[in-house]
């Protein structure tokens, strides 16, 4: 495992807040059962309590334990994973509110990004995805950017380079297979 990952799973076990390259811009991320480490990071974006979370993993096996979605959802979300798809399921009742904003759903991805795929591989687990940007502000697209906008407020910077999609990752619902964010 490379010294980025290491530097990363240890950040992320001791309940600290990464920003990591995605599809196309720097995702804010943490352990999300690290209850506090999840409102760390909302206090960190100005994101609002009911406002859910992304969680972001390396393989459909990852995500599986939070969800409750039917086959049918399931075979919808597999047939554009890996990818830059982000699909809001119907998740378990034991998953955490502070990832679901309090419904019943959870938006998930299974990323083909090879360094955060690595990254939640070597985690263990799925990683809070939300933009590494301050609520209003542009999300970061380079190492340097995150850490010039948020290096005071996080604990490490992976380095390395996003995607290059021009926007950020589609948001789709499970139920329809509507498009909630083009």
């Amino acid at each position: 495992m490379d010294l980025r990952l290491l530097s990363a799973v240890r950040a992320l076990k001791g309940g600290g807040i990464i920003a990591y390259p995605t599809e196309a811009v720097y995702g804010l991320g943490c352990d999300p059962l690290d209850r506090r480490a999840v409102n760390r990071l909302r206090r960190v974006k100005g994101r609002a309590q009911g406002k859910g979370l992304i969680l972001l993993a390396g393989c459909i096996d990852t995500v599986l334990p939070y969800l409750a979605a039917s086959p049918a959802q399931l075979d919808r979300a597999l047939a554009t994973w890996p990818g830059p798809i982000t699909w809001v399921l119907p998740c378990r009742a034991d998953v955490p509110v502070w990832l679901t904003g309090g419904r019943r759903t959870l938006a998930v991805r299974v990323t083909a990004h090879a360094l955060a795929a690595r990254l939640s591989q070597a985690f263990g687990d799925a990683l809070v995805s939300t933009s590494a940007n301050r609520r209003g502000a542009p999300p970061a697209r380079t190492a340097s950017q995150a850490r010039w906008r948020l290096g005071g407020s996080i604990d490490l910077v992976v380095p390395g380079s996003t995607g290059g999609q021009e926007r950020p990752t589609e948001i789709r619902d499970g139920a329809s297979g509507g498009i909630l964010r083009p």
